[in-house]
């Protein structure tokens, strides 16, 4: 009976109003051999050319002459920017075409498959009007798991990504403290920890007795000069600096993506005058609604200096990047590194790469879990130099650390008055992962589909 009522509101709402559908843009793009399921992008016209007042986005393509409902997700900034991920399964190698419409946020909730003419068929064959009402009731269902895919939540000074009720990863926004008694020069904020593989292994590591600056994921600048004073943000022993939370800039879910931003500061302990902030880092962490058997996590830091004479990062081996602490479970018996040059746990360190896999042993049904870690091309000194410890590291047990570092070879000098990216994509898995797939994952990364845009008046 519920099924009924059900289909009769559908019937009243979808048969017998008229659609207010404004098409806003019709767009194409072409998806290669590479191309593994990743975000796309459309820049929008700026909004004050457009009324958002009371509107959706809604996406279709258009295949068969008919419009078929894709998932989107709208990022807002100078531009609104619409996020999509195609449908792989539809082809690659031919043009695909999509149209972009402004809607009510009434209708787009419940009205997926639009038809400007559907008042004039209010009497359609029953069948045909029951047909659509299946589908639009299909595709409702559809959003709504979309919509419930994605979960933030913060709970004892962490912020945690849930994708279907599992737990991706966490960010520490209040301080860790270090075991008792240990120095409390070690605590700090601003890391992921913990990251999970999709089967629930965590795959990162705190507060190693070895190491209790290790932070799981986290890039702080070693080898730095302020003036004429050298600053290590990376060693906290030494008392010359450390990595602070600050507050969160935004935090969002939607259909495509999950994630937040936050600014975070390097602090100089030692400049005479008291603390100061050295370095303004604002970053950012996004999971994407790709495929339930792997996550698909962007993390980019963006950089800039208040200090009138900037900040020096000399080269040295460890800084910035992306930094890697693996679970303590992983030692050189049970885990393997693999770079996009050939490079092995043996010879990677020192080399350069545009991606790394590290995998090794787990207790998920695969019995491995691993990330591929991948450089974007536009990031300073890519391919990127890489920090790998050697198979004797830590009285030869042989525990993993990597970073991307993009000092390691030459110096870089950070003025006032300028924005610094670095951009870096994880692809957590169970099982293993070929070389094949990585350089695939990469391409997919690197290369963006050509788009052709053609706005409505």
């Amino acid at each position: 009976m519920k099924n009924i009522y059900i289909l009769l509101l559908l019937n009243l709402l979808f048969f017998q109003q008229p659609i207010n559908a404004q098409e806003i843009a019709y767009f194409s793009l072409q998806l290669d051999e590479h191309y593994i399921s990743k975000p796309v992008s459309v820049v929008l016209p700026n909004s004050d050319k457009l009324n958002f007042n009371d509107k959706d986005i809604a996406l279709y393509e258009i295949t068969n002459q008919q419009e078929v409902y894709v998932g989107s997700q709208l990022e807002w900034g100078t531009k609104p920017i619409l996020w999509f991920i195609p449908d792989k399964k539809l082809g690659f190698n031919a043009e695909r075409n999509f149209v972009i419409k402004l809607t009510d946020k009434v209708k787009i909730n419940k009205e997926i498959v639009q038809r400007n003419n559907e008042v004039n068929q209010r009497t359609e064959d029953k069948n045909k009007r029951a047909k659509d009402i299946n589908q639009i009731t299909q595709h409702i269902n559809q959003r709504a798991k979309l919509k419930e895919s994605f979960r933030l939540t913060k709970s004892d000074g962490n912020i945690t990504i849930y994708k279907n009720n599992t737990p991706v990863l966490s960010y520490r926004y209040n301080d860790m403290y270090p075991p008792e008694g240990v120095d409390s020069l070690f605590k700090r904020s601003g890391f992921i920890h913990p990251l999970y593989s999709p089967n629930g292994q965590v795959l990162t590591r705190v507060q190693a007795p070895d190491h209790y600056h290790h932070y799981g994921i986290w890039g702080p600048w070693t080898l730095t000069h302020i003036d004429d004073r050298e600053v290590d943000f990376w060693n906290l022993a030494k008392g010359e600096g450390t990595v602070e939370f600050v507050s969160f800039l935004s935090e969002v879910t939607g259909d495509i993506y999950s994630g937040f931003k936050v600014l975070q500061n390097h602090i100089d302990f030692n400049n005479g005058a008291g603390n100061q902030i050295a370095l303004n880092e604002m970053l950012e962490v996004r999971v994407w609604n790709i495929d339930d058997n792997v996550w698909i996590i962007d993390y980019t830091s963006t950089i800039n200096t208040p200090l009138a004479n900037g900040v020096l990062f000399d080269a040295y081996r460890y800084g910035g990047g992306i930094g890697f602490r693996a679970t303590e479970q992983w030692h050189k018996d049970n885990s393997t590194i693999l770079t996009s040059e050939g490079k092995s746990r043996v010879d990677a360190d020192g080399s350069r790469a545009r991606w790394c896999i590290i995998n090794g042993a787990t207790d998920v049904n695969e019995k491995q879990s691993g990330i591929l870690f991948m450089s974007n091309p536009s990031n300073r000194q890519h391919p990127e130099p890489m920090r790998v410890w050697p198979m004797d590291a830590n009285e030869g047990r042989g525990d993993i650390f990597f970073e991307f570092t993009p000092i390691r070879y030459e110096p870089w000098h950070i003025m006032p008055g300028q924005d610094y990216k670095l951009s870096y994509r994880m692809v957590v898995f169970d099982g293993e992962m070929s070389k094949e797939t990585a350089e695939s994952y990469f391409k997919s990364y690197a290369n963006s589909p050509k788009i052709k845009i053609e706005f409505s008046n």
